[in-house]
């Protein structure tokens, strides 16, 4: 059984940083990949940021290019998200996901196509 489990959310001040850690277990197979989707209050969820297992490749969502950084130890079997300068905009539900297979931007687009999904991590920016 595959699970993740988010941690670190809180609040953060506008302009502040944050790091999400996401510990794993249960994946099977070496060619997966790890990330982040979040969902703020009537919103539609939205990809982030997802790290690939083996090559260590990595996508982001324009929205947060340049600002997040995504990470993975896997000795540790944890996915961290740094998060920089963080803006009012990036207030929402933080949800770790996996899936296996190779990683495209594609993915961050298609949050359906992720069968694993952590219980979520709220994140709340102050102004």
């Amino acid at each position: 059984e595959v699970q993740l489990v988010e941690s670190g959310g809180g609040l953060v001040q506008t302009g502040g940083s944050l790091r999400l850690s996401c510990a794993w277990s249960g994946l099977a197979f070496e060619d997966y990949h790890i990330g982040w989707f979040r969902q703020a209050p009537g919103k539609e969820r939205e990809g982030v940021a997802s790290i690939h297992s083996q090559k260590g490749d990595t996508v982001y969502a324009d929205s947060v290019k340049g600002r997040f950084i995504i990470s993975r130890d896997s000795t540790a079997n944890t996915v961290y998200l740094q998060m920089n300068d963080v803006k009012p905009e990036d207030a929402a539900v933080y949800y770790c996901v996996a899936e296996y297979g190779p990683l495209s931007r594609w993915n961050l687009e298609n949050p359906a196509e992720y069968d694993y999904w952590g219980q979520g991590t709220l994140v709340t920016v102050s102004s």
